[in-house]
């Protein structure tokens, strides 16, 4: 365990965003070139949309388990056995090999990543430098995604071929940086590997974490910013032929990309101004969001659209960035900061399912996308002002 004065950028935190980046740039590249390679290979559109559920499954499913993976074994290797997942995957699909099948399989990897990246944070650093690093990680992460994305689809219109080979080498790559994170000693070594007591220990981790009032909070902060970034993505691609009047696919893109923009800017922000002591100030910009999403669905221009977009993703930066670090202090106390991201990740997919499934009966419905748009962000302001009431009612 490394000291609490560490410095941020120690050579291991740099292997590790190094990883970071290139695994989050090959996922979101590498959904992209899938869906082209879809389209090119003329699979009903029913079913792309199952792609995205093969991968949130495979959170959901190994949920009670990848927690536990992460702290019995050191983190640095567990995160180069899931990005070598990622790559076999993204190598079978370059091999003919079943598309959805081997989006499972990178679905595994990314699962099983995931509460390792977080964990190893508070490995590396400690006291307010992991707000720091929870805001460099958060940034490269949302940069990733948002060049990944564009990348994926750009090489996917040059060449299937070449956007998946790009997207296995970038695995290759990440796992090579992966030994360059130190071997840290496992934070809670385990005696055996029976699947009926990891799931007993997961749901125990569940309530421990659930019974403190902060790692609660954090919880369902997270869980509903995420379940409603999801949505809202979904809610652009329909919203921008009927409020803008626009058909072309682009443009939800870059509606989509200056939210990350935002996110990346509100991610900075938050390290810099934001500690653990002070995490209660992120809340009243969670309330901020669902008055922006409100005023985007009104909205009939579209350069305000992007600036609206941008305060909002500036704004979700400040939110989620302090709660994933109180979530990760507090899980490392009780829990082992591993399984405190695997219960974050349930948390998180489940909203995302609700909250899609939710938006899909209101479009099924009849309901306008406006009238949907308006609604959506009103419950959602409503629901942070709810979570704000709460923590400071907890805290008398």
């Amino acid at each position: 365990m490394q000291e609490m004065n560490a410095p941020l950028m120690s050579r291991g935190m740099k292997a590790v965003l190094t990883s970071q980046f290139l695994s989050a740039f090959a996922d979101n590249a590498l959904l992209f070139a899938i869906l082209a390679q879809l389209k090119a290979e003329f699979y009903p559109e029913w079913s792309h949309p199952i792609l995205q559920m093969v991968f949130v499954f495979t959170y959901i499913i190994l949920a009670p388990f990848v927690g536990q993976v992460a702290d019995r074994f050191s983190k640095g290797r567990v995160m180069l056995f899931s990005n070598l997942f990622k790559f076999l995957g993204a190598l079978g699909i370059c091999l003919g090999l079943n598309p959805f099948l081997c989006y499972g399989l990178v679905g595994i990897g990314a699962a099983s990543y995931s509460p390792a990246k977080y964990g190893i944070l508070g490995e590396l650093t400690g006291g307010d430098n992991l707000v720091k690093a929870n805001g460099v990680m958060e940034a490269s992460t949302i940069a990733a995604i948002l060049i990944g994305s564009v990348v994926g689809g750009i090489l996917s219109d040059i060449s299937l071929i070449l956007a998946l080979g790009t997207c296995t080498v970038l695995y290759a790559l990440a796992v090579i940086a992966n030994f360059y994170i130190p071997h840290l000693v496992a934070a809670r070594p385990g005696k055996g590997w029976h699947f009926k007591k990891l799931f007993t220990d997961f749901v125990s981790a569940c309530r421990t974490l659930w019974a403190n009032q902060e790692s609660r909070f954090s919880l369902v902060g997270t869980s509903m910013f995420w379940g409603a970034g999801v949505t809202l993505r979904f809610l652009l691609v329909a919203w921008v032929p009927f409020a803008l009047g626009l058909q072309d696919n682009a443009t939800p893109t870059y509606l989509n990309a200056a939210v990350a923009v935002g996110i990346v800017v509100g991610a900075g922000v938050a390290a810099k101004f934001i500690t653990l002591k002070t995490v209660s100030r992120c809340i009243p910009a969670g309330v901020v969001i669902g008055i922006m999403v409100v005023l985007l669905a009104l909205q009939t221009n579209l350069l305000p659209s992007y600036a609206i977009l941008a305060v909002l993703g500036i704004f979700g930066g400040l939110f989620v960035v302090p709660l994933n670090a109180l979530l990760q202090e507090k899980g490392k106390e009780t829990v082992g900061a591993g399984n405190a991201i695997a219960v974050q990740n349930l948390g998180e997919n489940s909203a995302m399912l609700i909250m899609l499934g939710l938006y899909s009966l209101a479009m099924k419905a009849g309901l306008s996308v406006i009238s949907v748009g308006v609604g959506f962000g009103s419950v959602f302001a409503i629901a942070i002002a709810g979570l704000w009431v709460w923590d400071r009612a907890r805290k008398k």
